[in-house]
């Protein structure tokens, strides 16, 4: 007998939910409740909580690339530099993934069960390649920028963990409390923190800068050599 809910209901409900509880407290048994069926309906699409959340992890992916896979804001769809398409195209994704909680968890080492990636992908190397990357240099620039907004929307999301709600701070994070208890002995450390979890969008944006001034660093080194 055929389940009475289609998978893509199954992945809208489970999204939502995501962001009530997060990672820890999404469930099939409570996507089945939301969805008013009985938890062996969900096995009718997924397997397993695995399969599930990589199916979540394409669809954001997807709702990200409706909006990104048609280039560039200028008038023939580029870019005015690879610099500006990796702080906008990365701007993007760390915008995205904050919409949802543990949205950075979430996207990070599932699989895609689809090729929704493949196009945004082949437009970003390809603006990498047509000013002179090598293939091989594209795909270190890409990943490393990539990598560097996962991850650091993992860090964020452990700060600022509802996003509905993005000015409430974990307790753990409190920097008044991380100064006093580490002012004393280690002065550099402490007053790091204010940066690190303070104002994360500037963070975000200063590294973000120091990998594309480091990309195109070795990018100029690479062509005198």
């Amino acid at each position: 007998m055929a389940s009475r809910i289609d998978r893509d209901a199954v992945v809208a409900t489970a999204l939502r939910l995501l962001n009530e509880g997060g990672l820890d407290g999404l469930t099939l048994r409570r996507i089945a409740k939301e969805l008013n069926v009985q938890a062996p309906a969900l096995y009718w699409h997924f397997k397993n909580k695995q399969e599930l959340l990589d199916e979540m992890a394409t669809e954001v992916f997807r709702r990200l690339f409706r909006s990104t896979a048609s280039g560039g804001p200028g008038p023939d769809g580029r870019w005015s530099s690879w610099q500006e398409m990796l702080l906008r195209s990365c701007g993007a994704l760390r915008e995205e993934l904050l919409t949802y909680r543990d949205g950075g968890k979430l996207v990070s080492g599932t699989r895609m069960t689809d090729d929704t990636f493949a196009a945004p992908m082949e437009l970003f190397l390809g603006h990498f390649t047509a000013v002179g990357f090598t293939l091989s240099e594209a795909v270190s620039a890409w990943w490393t920028a990539y990598n560097y907004t996962v991850g650091l929307v993992i860090e964020e999301q452990s700060v600022h963990p509802d996003p509905e709600r993005p000015e409430i701070r974990d307790p753990a994070y409190d920097l008044d409390e991380r100064e006093r208890r580490l002012g004393a002995t280690y002065p550099l450390a402490a007053h790091a923190g204010r940066q690190m979890f303070g104002d994360v969008q500037a963070s975000y944006d200063a590294g973000l800068r120091i990998i594309i001034a480091g990309i195109e660093a070795n990018f100029v080194q690479g062509r005198r050599g």
